[in-house]
């Protein structure tokens, strides 16, 4: 478990997060190019995953959503709160290289695409598997509005 130095949130490192985009591909290049397709083959791989090792996808997967909480690329993607949840959740979904486009450039996102799974997909499954909801420690909010810094007039 990695604090910053005087014992603050927990934040994704470096490996945690290029775990993450590697699964992604690879669940990607495992699926039949379907949504769904994709979630099933991501949930294969996620299968033999400790709790900590769910804990720690599910941390990412915050990090990012909240990263991309932003007013201006909420304007491109449109959706009320919940909507622009399940659109960030689409923007997550769709790689690490998307991901950064957006994040550099609010226009390069997809406006009216969503995959509210994503959202708490590892969530799920570490409830599913060990019946409790993981604790990522990251003292941050997955939900629409919850970076001020990113909702600034």
């Amino acid at each position: 478990m990695t604090t910053d130095e005087r014992g603050g949130p927990r934040l994704p490192t470096d490996d945690e997060e290029n775990r993450f985009w590697s699964l992604l591909t690879e669940a990607r290049s495992k699926s039949d190019g379907s949504t769904e397709g994709f979630l099933t083959a991501l949930s294969d791989l996620c299968e033999p995953m400790s709790s900590s090792e769910l804990t720690d996808l599910d941390r990412v997967v915050e990090r990012k959503l909240y990263d991309i909480d932003r007013a201006d690329i909420q304007a491109v993607t449109d959706g009320s709160d919940d909507g622009f949840l399940y659109a960030r959740g689409h923007i997550v979904a769709s790689g690490r290289e998307t991901y950064y486009a957006v994040l550099a450039d609010p226009n390069n996102a997809e406006a009216d695409e969503e995959l509210e799974e994503m959202c708490y997909f590892f969530a799920h499954l570490h409830d599913k598997k060990y019946g409790s909801w993981p604790k990522t420690d990251s003292g941050i909010s997955r939900e629409s509005c919850s970076n001020a810094g990113g909702w600034r007039p």
